[in-house]
């Protein structure tokens, strides 16, 4: 085989700020505070607090491979992490805050981090987890000299940087070299770790880019409002450099009044997040009877959003909704909810049904479903199976975890995402439901994510559920949970005749319970393992 007469440049994290800083100068960085008020710097001045940083990092020590964690909201002086320990050659190891205290304390055990950067907000957390976390961790608060908590041993990150150069010889790493770990929200288990490479993170951003359809451009504000803690925050402190698009960090505040005035002062075009963050924010809207002055578009993720959520973002308000679709071990994105070739054209319904599937694969995302077998079925957009991926943004491996390692992925590589779906011709993939989700009842399969969808559509229901209960007749029969929208009284009767026009007799819950709240994991899913423990008892006595 010949190959190219090619230059061996690999591609790092620390090129990208390079380069939005380089010919993306006026794109900025704002970013709400712990300490109050608003932070402005642009990408140039982010590079150079990037590098005073690095030189801090090797002064306290830190060695190529090793892990630093974050404990941290989206906010300047993460990016600036993000960045710092990535150039280096060292690991940022970023940490969900919201996970159980044993969570915590296993992933920090687990990756044997160095040093831990943590926002004065999570000073409580640190100090009531410091005993069970290594005995050579330091601890760095993210924060100024006046801003300091208790604590004679704690460093200040604005100290660390004073006096810094600002300008570092990066080293030249190679592509492949770790960057970032992540771990997953354990549900079932210890956490499972991913450890991402500068390759695998620069190719993401560039896969997201070339598939979404012109969602990023020069001179947008893009606001993360998915945290910094879980996957990258989907590669968009990355994506925004290359785009030269404006970050807007929102901080801790991530309520719907709150965001609604982050994204009116800033005049942020788009936002990615999770669909309780979008539901808060379509209750606000609703109250001031308009939306953000420019936004345009929100990208909803990490689970599936309502059919009556896109149509309320788009028919109510004008701004383009999209389905993103992935896993923390894809790095994460693995397929975006994106019309092409004329399709922005279609009916509002039209477009909606497309909109509520998952989306298409992204370039560098190999599909493939099987079935209980083993074999692979057809991709026709009627035959379901469990769904496989492969691709360079995919992990090989968990981190340090064999055992982990060896049921996720099959002989050839292919990693078990653990979802049920369908796909199209098109690469259009159709989630059809978490294949621990799916409920049995009498030998037929029911989605519980299709009566979800028909319930939330319901308008007072504010967010729902639905669970697989074991039920003495037919093994298991679906149980819906609603979180009544606040004021309304909500009909049992009446919400499962508003199901039962778009479904089978069968397929109809047998029950409804009303909750004030749904429990919900760490990175904002509903744990419908938690539901399973408090009400699979439900129907143990149904005739």
């Amino acid at each position: 085989m010949l190959n190219g007469l090619m230059m061996d440049a690999p591609l790092t994290l620390m090129d990208v700020l390079d380069y939005g800083a380089q010919v993306h100068p006026k794109a900025e960085v704002v970013s709400a505070t712990v300490e109050g008020g608003v932070h402005r710097q642009n990408y140039r001045q982010t590079r150079r607090r990037v590098a005073r940083l690095a030189h801090a990092l090797v002064a306290q020590g830190v060695k190529p491979g090793d892990r630093v964690a974050t404990i941290a909201w989206n906010t300047y002086r993460h990016l600036e992490l993000y960045y710092a320990i990535a150039g280096i050659g060292a690991v940022c190891h970023t940490i969900n805050p919201r996970l159980p205290a044993d969570q915590m304390a296993y992933i920090v055990n687990h990756a044997d981090d160095t040093l831990i950067f943590f926002d004065t907000t999570f000073t409580p957390l640190i100090t009531g987890l410091r005993d069970q976390f290594p005995a050579h961790t330091r601890y760095v608060a993210m924060t100024d000299r006046a801003h300091m908590p208790e604590g004679d041993d704690l460093l200040c990150y604005e100290e660390l940087l004073g006096g810094q150069p600002e300008h570092y010889d990066w080293p030249t790493l190679d592509e492949n070299t770790a960057c970032a770990l992540c771990y997953t929200s354990g549900t079932t288990g210890n956490p499972k770790g991913a450890l991402y490479s500068h390759r695998s993170c620069l190719l993401q951003a560039l896969f997201a880019l070339a598939g979404s359809n012109g969602v990023f451009r020069v001179g947008d504000r893009i606001l993360p409002v998915v945290p910094m803690f879980h996957v990258n925050a989907w590669g968009l402190p990355y994506a925004a450099p290359l785009t030269g698009c404006s970050l807007i960090m929102p901080g801790a505040a991530l309520d719907g009044a709150s965001l609604f005035d982050v994204m009116d002062r800033e005049e942020v075009t788009g936002a990615w997040g999770v669909p309780t963050v979008w539901m808060g924010l379509l209750t606000e809207m609703k109250q001031r009877g308009r939306k953000p002055g420019r936004l345009r578009q929100v990208l909803i993720g990490g689970s599936a959003p309502p059919r009556s959520m896109l149509r309320a973002f788009e028919n109510d308000y004008g701004i383009e909704a999209m389905q993103g679709w992935g896993m923390t071990e894809m790095n994460p994105t693995g397929s975006m909810g994106i019309l092409v070739e004329g399709e922005d054209q279609l009916p509002l319904e039209e477009r909606l049904d497309i909109k509520s599937s998952a989306g298409r694969r992204l370039f560098g995302v190999r599909m493939k479903l099987v079935d209980d077998d083993g074999r692979e079925v057809p991709q026709d957009g009627q035959a379901v199976g469990e769904l496989y991926v492969k691709g360079p943004t995919v992990i090989s491996a968990y981190f340090n975890n064999e055992e982990a390692t060896a049921k996720a992925f099959d002989k050839d590589g292919w990693f078990a995402t653990g979802d049920m779906a369908s796909l199209t011709e098109d690469g259009t993939l159709h989630i059809v439901d978490r294949a621990k989700d799916l409920i049995k009842s009498g030998g037929e399969w029911i989605s519980s994510i299709d009566l979800e969808n028909l319930a939330a559509a319901h308008p007072d229901v504010a967010e729902c559920a639905v669970i697989g209960v074991p039920h003495p007749k037919w093994d298991e029969r679906p149980l819906l949970i609603v979180v009544p929208r606040p004021g309304s009284e909500p009909d049992k009767q009446a919400l499962l005749d508003h199901m039962a026009g778009e479904i089978a007799k069968w397929q109809l819950p047998d029950d409804v319970l009303f909750v004030d709240e749904l429990p919900h994991t760490a990175t904002g899913k509903v744990s419908k393992r938690h539901l399973r423990d408090r009400f699979g008892g439900h129907l143990a006595d149904a005739g």
